[in-house]
């Protein structure tokens, strides 16, 4: 990953309401949730929902796929796993450290 691609994404979630949807994603996994679930759960306007959606997606951090009348969003993990590697590949001098994979790290107390 390029310098530039890592900006483009860390621009996408240096904005509180894009981290909060993208952290309830990944949250979520795989599976996702649609658009109206999305703007339920975190209590903000489908519009404003629509507008963070549209800039997390052009990121290329989330996904979306059709499922009836529902638009269902998820994380874009492979964006997240590229965007950690990139930010921790020179950790610790090059020497082995104990960063938490993405997959498996576990929540702060």
């Amino acid at each position: 990953m390029k310098n530039a691609d890592a900006v483009v994404l860390l621009s996408a979630l240096s904005q509180e309401t894009r981290l909060t949807v993208f952290r309830l994603l990944v949250q979520r996994g795989p599976a996702g949730l649609a658009a109206g679930a999305i703007a339920e759960h975190l209590d903000i306007s489908p519009a404003t929902l629509s507008f963070h959606l549209k800039e997390l997606t052009a990121a290329g951090l989330t996904l979306s796929r059709q499922e009836g009348r529902f638009v269902i969003y998820s994380a874009n993990y492979k964006a997240m796993d590229k965007l950690l590697s990139f930010l921790t590949e020179n950790c610790c001098a090059g020497t082995p450290c104990e960063v938490p994979s993405s997959s498996c790290a576990t929540p702060a107390k």
